[in-house]
């Protein structure tokens, strides 16, 4: 036998690879048979977050392939038997079905009425962002979806420029001065994609907090009974497995949102290192500054912590769809993304930090959403610190600021509670869970499950404009700002308990360190 034709009979002998049904199918099969994404992922081997990524696309292979095949098969299989039985059923209904199921759907309809409330006053629906007069579930909605779809398909939103937003408004804060409601992005029509970033699953009933399992105080008490009531070994074995525990707290409470997180979406080159070892483009303006000079005389200073500072950052707008190029000195707040700016010059230094952070290079910078909002606000009427900055081009989505905030949530009162019933090793399970979280969001790893290098650069940009507020309101408040640095850590002069609460919440500082200066030193 030749070489060739060895060649050819090893071709011929390889197994071609188990067929599998069009991504679209993949999702509806599954939930048609009612099973969670954590339950066939747990069947199947792999995470939630790889099993969403076979439903939005990818494919798996070898012998996860094959099982995967199975189930869907089963699945399929199962649903054809549901529906044959069904029209069985239906030929041999009596006359009274007709009047069963009317008194059922006034049994669901009851149901619906009690989970209703109106509202004292209007607030913007959840769906389109107009006027809602009643809240479903505890979140504004219109009651009738013609309401909303006729919001959808008949009213233009004009988009505002930065020349818009500087003379008569501040950008950062609605008429009385505070931060706007956050909107949420118009719906598309139920079923429908946002091109390459999240899929809009139809709209149903918002899913509270409560309605998720508390898989932070079951991973603790395993740990516990696991190493026989070893703190420390338990607090180890917790940190150590911290990334995947995130990412199912993450897909348990993303069941019954209305975005489903794509995992691996195309982004752009500025997104992209440019080295192994390299940077991407995005610059996101972590402070570094120490005030240059002091007042005469000796002061105290206090080195203040600022307390889960990520945590905190999770709240932040985030891109849904495969971010789109667009140029101009435009904004648009209903989307998020990165901009090319020329920022502002800053005239403050010797006071307050430059909000575009320790940068020493002049001209055109890419940076996040959170810190060209910050400098928008701060070039508003409001606060007038600045010119603002001109935008040159960017790359955007539509976006929402509530996509993690459920995620948030449970952590925060995870947190909270560990903290006020003294349990040390919840506290550092739930701070190694953010943290590495949002650190291991880019192309680690140490978390392959998720690679959304924009949300990462984003909730670290909200991390340091947080600090940069915090730095402002003890400006604001009459104390000597000091130092700011990276996302926590802040130094000042004066009473500072009568501007920040003291404790370990996320709303409260602590003390990090005191020491003296004298001015010169």
């Amino acid at each position: 036998m030749s070489s060739f034709e060895a060649i050819d009979a090893l071709l011929a002998s390889a197994p071609e690879p188990v067929p599998l049904p069009p991504a679209g199918q993949r999702r509806r099969l599954r939930e048609d048979v009612g099973l969670s994404r954590a339950q066939v992922a747990r069947a199947l081997g792999v995470s939630p977050s790889t099993l969403g990524g076979w439903e939005a696309g990818r494919d798996p292979s070898g012998q996860t392939r094959e099982k995967y095949a199975y189930f869907l098969r089963q699945a399929e299989e199962k649903i054809r038997a549901r529906a044959t039985v069904a029209e069985d059923d239906a030929a041999q209904a009596e006359p009274s079905a007709p009047v069963q199921e009317q008194e059922a759907d006034g049994d669901q309809d009851l149901d619906q009425e009690q989970d209703q409330a109106e509202l004292a006053e209007p607030q913007p629906c959840v769906l389109c962002g107009l006027p809602a007069r009643y809240a479903v579930a505890g979140y504004p909605q219109h009651l009738d979806p013609t309401e909303c779809n006729a919001t959808v398909t008949t009213v233009t939103v004009p988009t505002p420029t930065t020349t818009d937003l500087a003379p008569d408004t501040d950008p950062g804060a609605g008429a009385a001065g505070e931060e706007p409601p956050a909107r949420r992005p118009r719906p598309a029509r139920p079923g429908a994609d946002d091109r390459g970033g999240v899929r809009l699953a139809p709209v149903g009933r918002r899913v509270q907090a409560a309605d998720t399992p508390d898989l932070i105080g079951q991973a603790v008490a395993a740990a516990l009974a696991e190493h026989s009531g070893d703190v420390e070994a338990a607090t180890a074995a917790l940190v150590k497995r911290a990334i995947p525990d995130a990412m199912a707290l993450l897909d348990a409470t993303r069941k019954g949102g209305r975005y489903d997180i794509v995992a691996h979406p195309w982004l752009p080159d500025i997104l992209r290192k440019k080295t192994a070892r390299g940077a991407d483009e995005i610059w996101e303006a972590r402070p570094k500054w120490t005030r240059p000079e002091l007042p005469p005389g000796e002061h105290q200073v206090t080195a203040l912590d600022i307390n889960g500072a990520y945590l905190s950052a999770l709240k932040t707008w985030l891109p849904l769809g495969q971010l789109e190029h667009t140029s101009g000195n435009t904004h648009d707040r209903r989307r998020s993304g990165f901009h090319l700016i020329t920022p502002p010059a800053w005239e403050h230094q010797a006071v307050l930090p430059n909000p575009i952070g320790a940068r020493d290079e002049p001209g055109p910078v890419w940076v996040g959403e959170p810190t060209l909002r910050q400098l928008l606000r701060l070039s508003g009427p409001k606060y007038g610190l600045c010119d603002p900055p001109v935008i040159h081009e960017s790359w955007t989505s539509g976006a929402t600021e509530t996509l993690l905030e459920k995620f948030r949530i449970l952590l925060k009162d995870a947190r909270d509670k560990a903290i006020s019933q003294g349990d040390e090793v919840t506290l550092e399970y739930v701070k190694a869970m953010y943290s590495k979280f949002v650190s291991t969001l880019g192309e680690s790893n140490y978390n392959r499950e998720i690679y959304r290098q924009d949300w990462m650069h984003l909730i670290r940009s909200q991390a340091f404009a947080n600090l940069w507020m915090k730095a402002f309101k003890a400006y604001d408040e009459g104390l000597t700002v000091v130092r700011a640095m990276g996302t926590d850590e802040l130094h000042v002069i004066g009473d500072w308990r009568a501007v920040f609460p003291e404790g370990r919440a996320v709303t409260e500082v602590k003390v990090k360190d005191t020491y003296t200066l004298t001015a010169g030193t």
